[in-house]
């Protein structure tokens, strides 16, 4: 049987949010990387301590294969340290008077020298780190001290890393750099991951899997873009940040495609999996699906061609987003170098085209 970590259990802290997980897999066997995704206060890093053994929850239980971490039930308690996880904290917590190599080796107190050393080279090698092993914390840049805490956490061979907000010390350009780079260096690794966040394009950039977490309960949980593209309810269309929900009422299906009316427009999108008398319901449609194009409306494969008019422009580092009317509000998000070619400006007339599987069709 592949090994996997099960979690159920509740915490509660005087005066917060009731934290309850209910059945919460994460596979052991395996590289991958899970990512806890939701807004802060909603129970990310509670969730993560008690996984890691650092908090206690007030009921449920905790195992991993075979081996049990917590059982209210039996009042069983296995501490952090016999649980074999290594753990990254926001601020990395490197020791400030320790060398790079005495900080990777800090974990490997009880192995013998000789495998210690060996490791620590192993490790150091692994992850870029080689001509900075007698360096002190304070004489690196932030992506290698994110890498000596990397480093340290991994040289134990845990079976599962834990990470608090890896890139959240960092600043912006950084983090935008490192974020394809810690992927690639955990699944390197070969050990599963879960990285918590409450930032869209780290949860995109990392995660094989996403699980939202909201008020303390995991509401919705798959593939990192079918989560994104494809939310269950309206709370989770406003974790992940779906730019365009407005409410609509199916008028018809036939041959797999909905028409469904917002406002005065009428959409054609597909939605295999809502009830056949589903009237009212919320159309949701995210920035980067919509196409725009000036001038006169051309044949193309998208079935919905919307006329509007651009209400505002905005930069956004190297994208722009577009707010549109086209009989209801629509948002599309466009690269600064496609936005610069159309001269979009407020008041301009667009077609935006939207194919019918990139709208999705919540319930309401």
């Amino acid at each position: 049987m592949a090994e996997e970590i099960v979690a159920r259990f509740t915490r509660q802290f005087p005066g917060g949010p009731l934290i309850n997980v209910d059945t919460f897999r994460i596979a052991c066997d395996r590289p991958s990387i899970t990512v806890l995704f939701g807004p802060s206060g909603a129970g990310k890093t509670t969730v993560l301590r008690c996984l890691a053994g650092l908090e206690r929850p007030d009921s449920g239980m905790i195992r991993c294969g075979d081996e049990l971490w917590f059982d209210a039930s039996a009042s069983a308690f296995l501490p952090p340290q016999k649980r074999n996880i290594g753990s990254l904290a926001q601020d990395y917590a490197l020791f400030p008077h320790l060398t790079v190599e005495a900080n990777i080796a800090y974990g490997l107190r009880c192995v013998p020298e000789s495998e210690r050393s060996r490791r620590v080279s192993e490790t150091v090698h692994l992850l870029g780190l080689a001509g900075s092993e007698r360096r002190l914390p304070r004489q690196l840049s932030g992506g290698e001290q994110q890498r000596v805490a990397l480093a340290r956490a991994v040289v134990r061979r845990p079976r599962l890393l834990l990470l608090d907000e890896p890139l959240s010390a960092l600043d912006s350009p950084t983090r935008l750099r490192l974020r394809g780079e810690l992927r690639r260096l955990l699944l390197h690794l070969g050990i599963p991951a879960l990285v918590v966040t409450h930032d869209r394009l780290e949860a995109l950039s990392l995660g094989d899997d996403l699980a939202v977490i909201d008020n303390g309960a995991i509401v919705q949980r798959g593939p990192v873009q079918e989560v994104f593209s494809r939310p269950a309810n309206l709370s989770v269309a406003s974790i992940v940040g779906v730019e365009t929900v407005q409410p609509g009422r199916v008028l018809s299906a036939a041959e797999g495609l909905l028409a469904v009316s917002v406002g005065q427009t009428k959409l054609a999108a597909v939605a295999p999996d809502l009830a056949p008398d589903a009237r009212d319901v919320f159309v949701c449609i995210r920035a980067e699906d919509v196409i725009l194009h000036k001038g006169d409306d051309r044949p193309s494969s998208p079935r919905n061609h919307l006329g509007g008019t651009v209400r505002a422009v905005t930069r956004e580092g190297p994208m722009a987003r577009i707010d549109l009317d086209c009989g209801f509000p629509l948002a599309a998000l466009l690269t600064k170098q496609a936005c610069d070619e159309l001269a979009l400006n407020p008041g301009d007339r667009v077609v935006a085209l939207v194919k019918a599987p990139h709208i999705h069709i919540i319930p309401r």
